[in-house]
């Protein structure tokens, strides 16, 4: 089973688009886009998505990736 990040819509709006895009190359992630994720407070301060269900959070898009893939790393299925 292959880990599954979930996008808000507002958030990839707010920049986390570039992040998505990164990680849509890697056909090991499935990638899941969402009108909401209700996460809206968080949603205003920072980059986030959600990684198997838990949140995954970066200052910068960069920082997103890296923090998603270490999680997944730490955390295998």
């Amino acid at each position: 089973m292959r880990p599954i990040i979930e996008f808000c819509l507002s958030n990839l709006a707010s920049g986390t688009q570039k992040a998505m895009e990164e990680l849509e190359k890697d056909p090991n992630l499935d990638i899941i886009e969402y009108g909401c994720l209700s996460n809206c407070g968080n949603c205003a301060l920072e980059p986030f998505a959600l990684v198997n269900g838990e949140y995954v959070s970066g200052e910068t898009n960069d920082e997103l990736v890296e923090n998603i893939y270490a999680f997944i790393e730490e955390n295998p299925m």
